[in-house]
């Protein structure tokens, strides 16, 4: 070991080992909020102790899903609104987990930047606690990287990782038949997909971020930041109610890509345009973009966040519970022999 006294220290290479404890410290009582039955311990271990015993669970099967936000994390990172693109990170990955019929129960998030902002990452990791509330999963660790050189000042990459369960058995999708029902549950925006198109689309309209939003209240970057919606609890409520088969989530790929992935082989399905009209926002964007329809289905959401796909003699009472559960539903197509999508009418 050196005793010279103008030896190098890890914060001489841009580590601050301090200010990642001090952003432990300040996101504690976040971390906190989110517990849930079958929470063990607490932020500051190695690893998070999870019970699914005390969860109620019997023969549980575990479900894990991991995700990112995207490139809607530059626009986050250009206009300083950080406080939510950590509840969009929670949800890119718990409504994958209930589209297989499970519970979400714990999250763990990875946040990696070249130099540690505890304010700004202390705006993220809050608004992960939001969004790990609103789905009632637990936030029990994560990874804060810091590391000088990877990333330009400013900015950081952000992933994470939620595990549920089911109990043996319960799985979806199942049962889905020719004549099932197609609901669809409306989006909060464009979600958290498309956005290198997006960020193309305002860089050719002239736009700043700051400018008044042309579809809304508030700035463009404002608006685009809009979280996505999470289904957590309406898609649970209506799977335990009886009658659902499937939930298909409508991200990369849009409608065209994702329904079917809900689908087995054989079926397909046949949805109505007209049943609903495209948000303000999506339908800018196509305007500014002159997208085509086929292209548009492919891309976005569309204003669809989630399809349930039902059976048809409960489609009206889990539209019910759908809509007693914060959803606007939409009935949009049915189930039918094929393959892929097809569709009538036209987007508007």
């Amino acid at each position: 070991m050196s005793d010279r006294p103008n030896g190098l220290t890890y914060a001489d290479a841009g580590v601050d080992i301090d200010a990642g404890n001090a952003l432990v410290e300040r996101i504690k009582p976040a971390a906190a909020s989110t517990k849930r039955s079958g929470v063990m311990d607490g932020l500051g271990g190695f690893g998070a102790m999870f019970d699914l015993k005390a969860a109620g669970y019997k023969d549980p099967i575990l479900v894990a899903a991991t995700d990112g936000v995207g490139t809607k994390l530059r626009i986050a990172i250009d206009t300083g609104i950080l406080s939510t693109v950590g509840i969009d990170l929670v949800a890119m990955c718990v409504n994958d987990l209930v589209c297989q019929g499970a519970e979400p129960l714990f999250f763990l998030d990875y946040f990696a930047t070249g130099k540690l902002d505890i304010n700004e990452a202390a705006m993220v990791v809050e608004g992960i606690a939001e969004g790990c509330r609103l789905s009632n999963s637990a936030l029990v660790g994560g990874e804060t990287a810091e590391m000088p050189g990877m990333y330009a000042k400013g900015d950081f990459d952000l992933a994470g990782f939620s595990v549920g369960a089911m109990e043996r058995g319960a799985m979806l999708p199942s049962g889905v038949a020719e004549g099932d029902v197609l609901l669809g549950l409306a989006s909060s925006g464009v979600h958290s997909n498309g956005y290198s198109l997006v960020r193309k689309i305002v860089e050719n309209s002239g736009l700043g971020w700051d400018a008044p939003s042309p579809f809304g209240d508030g700035s463009l970057g404002a608006a685009l930041l809009a979280p996505t919606k999470l289904y957590v609890r309406s898609g649970l409520a209506a799977y335990r109610a009886g009658g659902l088969h499937a939930l298909a989530h409508i991200t990369g790929g849009g409608l065209t890509e994702n329904l079917p992935r809900a689908l087995p082989d054989g079926l397909g399905a046949d949805i109505d345009l007209n049943a609903w009209i495209l948000p303000p926002v999506i339908k800018w964007l196509v305007d500014q973009a002159g997208m085509s329809q086929a292209e548009l289905l492919k891309t976005f959401n569309c204003g669809i966040g989630m399809i349930a796909v039902v059976a048809p003699d409960r489609a009206e009472a889990l539209q019910a519970i759908f809509e007693e559960n914060g959803e606007t539903v939409v009935t949009m197509g049915t189930v039918v022999k094929g393959d892929g999508v097809t569709y009538a009418g036209t987007l508007a």
